[in-house]
């Protein structure tokens, strides 16, 4: 059953706990909060750096990650890490063998080496 319509048309059940003008709510302490003068200066704090992670960025990127990423489960982190590292050194040898052969100095020896671990991570060898 819907309240009854009192002489202006409006409800009886609405009711408000506002009491007075807009004026007058501004008198009091809200006034005086909002007309307090700004600090001076305000004091920025830097960015917090995020941690760094813990684990490989290459996980699961490249063609071979797969390949890679299933043979270390099998054989171990230990085991494969291992012979990681002895293929990197055989393949470092090799490039340095190839600059003796062509007559390249070390810097070249090293841009290449780099070359080729650039070329491993976006393979997926170092995932």
């Amino acid at each position: 059953m819907a309240a009854p319509l009192s002489a202006t048309g409006l409800s009886n059940s609405l009711h408000s706990t506002f009491h007075g003008s807009w004026a007058t709510s501004f008198a009091g302490g809200d006034r005086a909060m909002l007309t307090r003068p700004a600090p001076a200066s305000v004091r920025v704090s830097r960015p917090r750096r995020s941690l760094p992670k813990m684990g490989n960025v290459n996980e699961g990127k490249g063609l071979f990650a797969p390949l890679v990423v299933f043979t270390r489960n099998i054989i171990g982190r230990k085991r494969f890490n291992q012979l990681r590292g002895k293929a990197i050194a055989l393949h470092s040898q090799v490039i340095t063998e190839f600059c003796k052969t062509i007559g390249a100095d070390g810097k070249q020896r090293q841009g290449l080496i780099r070359l080729a671990k650039k070329n491993g991570e976006k393979l997926g060898f170092l995932a």
